[in-house]
């Protein structure tokens, strides 16, 4: 079976400036993601999809093939489908599963892609995606107000008795192309799910979860990392 890691990583972010090659502990934050592709056992490539020839040229510089991605389908309301399709077309050997690893993501243990992939196997799925659980004190807003959505008002219960809910923590994608092609979406047909630990949720989108992001990666993957677990 063939499987390969796409990674797409636009030039342009608002949020934060050049946010795919920013320095996050010690690295460019796209190599972490580049050497967590690269680590695992069953993907035999790992491709990236820029439109910014500086990103190209890192990705490069640790190890992973690139793709230049047209200005079209670069700009802040191109969706990331768009780049994986692209970046189908450009692989010359059709892969069975495809990886989709968001650089922004960068909570991955060491084998967290391959159980990925091995889950995804395993219940027989055409996609998946990562999940962390969290048991919390969650309120929705409606017309008249707010509502709590995990606990009953009226019988408040104790922690460990909350409603579990599940975050998409866009950590890992899989899934075979031809869903992809079929449903221009990087889900669809049978869906299986990959459970992270919580503390797995963080993503980054501004300073603030870039510093928190960078705190968690420090406490819990610096050991793994000087080990070679990237």
């Amino acid at each position: 079976m063939k499987v390969v890691c796409i990674i797409p990583a636009r030039g342009g972010s608002k949020s934060i400036p050049k946010k795919n090659i920013i320095d996050f502990s010690g690295k460019p934050l796209i190599a972490w993601t580049i050497e967590q592709a690269k680590a695992s056992q069953l993907i035999s490539d790992v491709y990236v999809s820029s439109d910014s020839k500086e990103i190209l040229k890192i990705a490069d510089s640790y190890g992973a093939d690139t793709i230049l991605r047209p200005e079209e389908i670069s700009d802040d309301n191109a969706s990331s489908e768009s780049a994986l399709l692209h970046a189908l077309i450009q692989i010359n050997e059709r892969p069975d599963l495809v990886v989709f690893l968001q650089t922004t993501s960068p909570l991955r243990k060491a084998n967290d892609i391959d159980n990925a992939i091995r889950k995804l196997n395993e219940d027989n799925a055409d996609s998946l995606f990562s999940l962390v659980e969290t048991q919390e004190f969650i309120w929705e807003k409606i017309e008249e107000g707010f509502r709590p959505l995990t606990f009953d008002l009226e019988n408040r219960c104790g922690h460990r008795y909350l409603k579990r809910l599940y975050y998409e923590n866009g950590s890992i994608y899989v899934f075979r192309p031809e869903v992809l092609e079929k449903y221009n979406n990087r889900l669809g047909g049978k869906i299986s799910v990959y459970l992270m630990e919580s503390w797995q949720r963080s993503d980054i989108d501004d300073w603030e979860t870039f510093d928190w992001c960078q705190w968690l990666f420090k406490k819990h993957f610096s050991q793994l990392f000087d080990q070679g677990a990237s």
